[in-house]
């Protein structure tokens, strides 16, 4: 079983990529820009790695090696699963957003993508915008998300939480009987773009929603728009809830957070959610709580950009190869009752299947 949260020391870079079964790692620097970043290349079986660019003020250059190598080969699994024809990768950025972030730093940033010729496509993650890949995209062609204005889709963040809300409804089926989230108490953590659309949805089906984040300018621009309660981040996890939607950074399912929680369903935005990806797992399945694999639910705002990306970019299309996963939800759920497994391991195995099938076929050739 390839380790998933290895501790990543300069010396131990290769032997961790060889551990967790990526292609390529690349540093990037400018010193003059103070632009350092990361490009993780996972796999490319069934297409071009595509995946975002994370910028985050990381407390150390290992964190950040960490972070780009499991967030690239969780795109790996979200693609394939998506049924998308591209691989997994992503890219990171070190450094607080609000401080370096220029026009300068992302076209340089845009040159180290361009430099792998294609290998790799980026696009919007945290704390990136529509006008970053503006930026980005005047000096390579190998980005997507660009703004509608530039012929692109725009902001994949509506249909990454759609998806989510198509998977949170999949997951109520099962756990309830009924898709219907009326009256159900759902704590959204995570005030950023994707939650908030998924706030929307949710406030649309008259859930009663509660709204959780560490800035406090997001939850008062949350809380002007939606009629939500605020919870303290302390007391998230302790609180008397239906379904937990972790809709910000990852690892937030750990040996202390699963213990505390008081709900049905798991199913939320973020990547990387289980901070150790089998024992979390299995540790959420005893509890007897329903756990919707991220990378599964997750996958509408890589749907969007793919279709970009592909050069027939269609907004209907789209929706409706997003609202599959309701359908593939379903089959993981009851792939994972059925085989006494976990459903992070049941849709793992559907990702890895369909890598393994593609690769039979492009081999072939």
């Amino acid at each position: 079983m390839i380790d998933t949260q290895p501790q990543v020391k300069n010396s131990e870079i290769f032997s961790t990529m060889a551990r967790m079964e990526h292609e390529q790692l690349v540093f990037c620097h400018d010193e003059v820009l103070g632009l350092k970043a990361i490009i993780a290349v996972h796999n490319t079986v069934l297409g071009p790695a595509m995946g975002g660019t994370r910028m985050w003020n990381y407390q150390s250059e290992e964190e950040a090696v960490k972070d780009a190598l499991r967030l690239s080969r969780g795109m790996t699994f979200k693609n394939a699963i998506a049924g998308l024809n591209i691989g997994g990768g992503k890219a990171v950025i070190i450094g607080d957003a609000k401080k370096i972030k220029t026009e300068a730093l992302m076209r340089r940033f845009g040159k180290f993508v361009h430099s792998l010729n294609g290998k790799y496509w980026t696009a919007e993650d945290v704390n990136m915008s529509a006008r970053d890949m503006e930026y980005i995209r005047m000096e390579t062609p190998y980005v997507t998300g660009i703004p509608e204005s530039m012929g692109g889709s725009g902001d994949p963040s509506p249909v990454t939480a759609y998806g989510v809300y198509i998977g949170m409804k999949a997951s109520a089926k099962k756990a309830y009987g009924s898709d219907n989230l009326k009256g159900k108490k759902i704590v959204v953590q995570g005030a950023g773009n994707v939650g908030t659309y998924l706030i929307e949805h949710l406030l649309k089906e008259e859930a009663t929603v509660f709204v959780s984040d560490i800035f406090e300018d997001k939850l008062a621009a949350v809380t002007k728009k939606f009629n939500v309660s605020v919870v303290d981040p302390k007391d998230l996890y302790t609180m008397d809830m239906d379904i937990y939607a972790p809709c910000a950074l990852g690892a937030t399912l750990n040996d202390i957070t699963i213990p505390q929680l008081k709900c049905a369903i798991v199913a939320g935005a973020a990547n990387n959610q289980l901070d150790e990806e089998d024992q979390h797992a299995e540790m959420l399945k005893s509890r007897g709580i329903i756990y919707a694999p991220d990378f599964l639910i997750n996958s509408g705002g890589i749907t969007n950009v793919y279709y970009e990306q592909q050069g027939n970019y269609n907004r209907q299309r789209v929706y409706e190869q997003t609202e599959r996963i309701y359908e593939v939800c379903q089959e993981v759920l009851e792939y994972a009752e059925n085989n006494e497994t976990t459903t992070h391991q049941a849709a793992l195995q559907l990702a890895l299947n369909r890598i393994k099938d593609v690769g039979k076929v492009k081999l072939a050739y």
